[in-house]
């Protein structure tokens, strides 16, 4: 197929991208740029890539004709800069979806597959429960309300026009070449510095660590489904921030004290307490679920960004 991806050389999309290009598809990337370019050289060297931002209505429609598939997975990413930028953060993800749909329509586009986040599940995450895409969400910040909003709008055009969409929400991905925006490389940093490890609260909150590779795995399984789904890529393992950091100590053999300090304000509908996602569907739908555990994805991010490193120091 021809595939578009939106923000294909961030992390999630510059592994979709590899994968991609690996089992035969022609893939187009857009991508601003202004976090950098994580595509490897030789995939970049497969692709067909546009520099532009997916606000820029002719250029989504221009790029994406002939194109079968389109994974809309451009925004505005990382708790501090989109705590400080709610404004540029809903203009991304409204308007950018907007385009992608009316790219869609007008280019006779057969599916399209959206980035949507846990995030929307916000203080839900209390539940004793896994997290299920059933139960009620509670969308408090500008980022997860524009996400919810992205899932009702690309749902509604699936019921009037039969565009065939799956929001997927992920859960915390994480793994090699991951920027220091999200915890694991910034604990990765710290520990490999012998820095303090530096932990938000008392470190008891916990998240769904879901590693790089069952991520792109689940979105390559979900491309052949039609219609309209809502589907939570997740390992369902509950893993506390404490018990991260000290993992990464263990890993990179740190000598790293832990550092509790109190969240910034503009954080605070970002600390949830808890996070773990149910994949009982995605399973249900393509028989696949996430299996990586933390520490075989602690230790993979070691091998790649920083075993070969240190020998060399």
């Amino acid at each position: 197929m021809k595939i578009l991806i939106t923000g294909g050389a961030g992390f999630i999309g510059s592994n979709l991208a590899k994968r991609l290009v690996n089992d035969g598809h022609h893939v187009v990337v857009l991508d601003s740029l202004l976090r950098g370019n994580k595509i490897d050289k030789e995939t970049f060297s497969k692709i067909t890539f546009y520099k532009g931002d997916v606000r820029d209505r002719a250029l989504v429609i221009e790029i994406s004709k002939g194109v079968d598939l389109i994974f809309h997975f451009a925004a505005v990413l990382g708790v501090d800069i989109v705590a400080d930028n709610p404004v540029e953060t809903m203009d991304v993800e409204v308007i950018g979806t907007r385009n992608v749909v009316d790219a869609s329509e007008i280019n006779n586009v057969k599916k399209i597959m959206y980035a949507s986040t846990s995030g929307i599940y916000s203080h839900s995450a209390i539940i004793k429960n896994a997290l299920t895409e059933e139960i009620l969400v509670d969308p408090r910040t500008s980022y997860a309300m524009a996400k919810r909003y992205n899932e009702i709008y690309l749902a509604s055009h699936h019921e009037e026009r039969g565009l065939n969409v799956v929001s997927v929400r992920f859960f915390n991905v994480y793994g090699p070449n991951q920027d220091n925006r999200m915890v694991v490389p910034r604990f990765f940093e710290q520990a490999i510095d012998n820095d303090p490890i530096t932990v938000f609260g008392n470190g008891k909150q916990t998240r769904d660590f879901t590693y790089i590779d069952d991520t792109v795995e689940s979105c390559i399984r979900l491309m052949n489904l039609e219609g309209c789904h809502i589907v939570n890529i997740a390992n369902e393992a509950e893993w506390n921030i404490n018990d991260l950091a000290e993992y990464i100590k263990q890993t990179t053999d740190s000598m790293s004290e832990i550092s509790y300090i109190d969240a910034p304000k503009n954080r605070y509908d970002y600390e949830v307490e808890r996070r773990v996602g149910s994949s009982a569907k995605l399973l249900k739908l393509t028989g696949y679920k996430p299996h990586t555990t933390l520490h075989e994805g602690l230790s993979k991010i070691y091998r790649y960004n920083y075993e070969n490193q240190l020998q060399l120091k």
